[in-house]
């Protein structure tokens, strides 16, 4: 097997991994500020893409549909907090796990039967002509891709870190019944972290629908990876998932080459299984001391 051709499959596959960084970069917006998970995080994925696609088919132009696209996951994701993580909160146990899930399902069926079950197409102005950079062809829709994911992840790392909103979050992360003494709505905090978390999935959906095309059984697909990508990182940090990201990508692409696609999804969850047994933090995270 020539070389090209292995580096040209792992930098394709490498692109893609940052998808699933997105995704999981989601799983820690929530856990940051509740220490919950969207389990339909994939399914807010896909039916923001569906939706995104819609009005595209209205005859609107892909400058509007984007960020129309990108405030629907945001409403989304507050829903899915009020409706299936909220009350679980409050009563201190974990019924959100169940209750993400079953929205998931939900979201699956509707897709269903308001899409279809066929996939789509997902039209996009961005060229796929392929460019030759350091002998390796790359088009402009992988760029596009990584350029998005990376934006958007600096965007929110910048309202984390430099406003007063972000603050809060640190705060209501640190402790929350402390935060809640300090004046800040741990509530309304943990509400508008699952907005983020819906605003970053629609974000995925439109930047991989192009490559992927729109389906139900997209949600799938992605979420297993990148929850896969979120536990091996570190539900903290977001260098690691973008680390994390990148290498599961192209050892997707490289064992397709060299196994057979049907093999495509070992890697995630080889890596999701050995996280688990020797370093269940992730390799970024940090382990916690218990106080008794």
């Amino acid at each position: 097997m020539p070389l090209s051709v292995v580096v040209q499959i792992a930098v394709s596959g490498a692109l893609m991994g940052l998808v699933y960084a997105l995704i999981a970069y989601g799983f820690q917006l929530t856990y940051a500020t509740s220490k919950s998970l969207n389990f339909g995080q994939g399914e807010l994925v896909m039916v923001s893409a569906f939706v995104s696609l819609t009005l595209l088919g209205t005859g609107l132009p892909y400058a509007v549909v984007v960020p129309l696209g990108i405030l629907f996951g945001a409403v989304l994701g507050a829903i899915v907090e009020r409706v299936a993580v909220r009350l679980a909160l409050q009563q201190k146990n974990d019924g959100w796990i169940l209750l993400t899930i079953i929205v998931g399902l939900f979201l699956v069926s509707f897709a269903e039967n308001v899409w279809g079950r066929d996939d789509r197409p997902f039209p996009t102005p961005i060229p796929d002509d392929p460019i030759h950079i350091l002998g390796v062809d790359v088009t402009w829709l992988e760029i596009s891709v990584a350029v998005g994911v990376l934006a958007i992840m600096a965007l929110v790392e910048v309202l984390k870190r430099r406003t007063l909103l972000g603050k809060a979050f640190e705060a209501v992360s640190a402790d929350r019944d402390a935060a809640e003494l300090m004046g800040i709505s741990a509530t309304r905090t943990v509400t508008l972290s699952y907005a983020l978390s819906g605003a970053v999935a629609a974000v995925a959906g439109i930047l991989v629908s192009p490559i992927t095309t729109v389906g139900p059984t997209m949600a799938a697909a992605l979420v297993l990876k990148a929850f896969s990508v979120a536990v091996v990182a570190g539900l903290e940090s977001g260098f690691g998932v973008v680390l994390v990201g990148l290498i599961l990508g192209a050892l997707e692409g490289l064992a397709s080459l060299y196994i057979g696609s049907g093999w495509r999804e070992t890697p995630g969850l080889l890596l999701l299984i050995l996280a688990l047994a020797v370093r269940p933090t992730g390799l970024f995270g940090k382990a916690k001391i218990r106080k008794v």
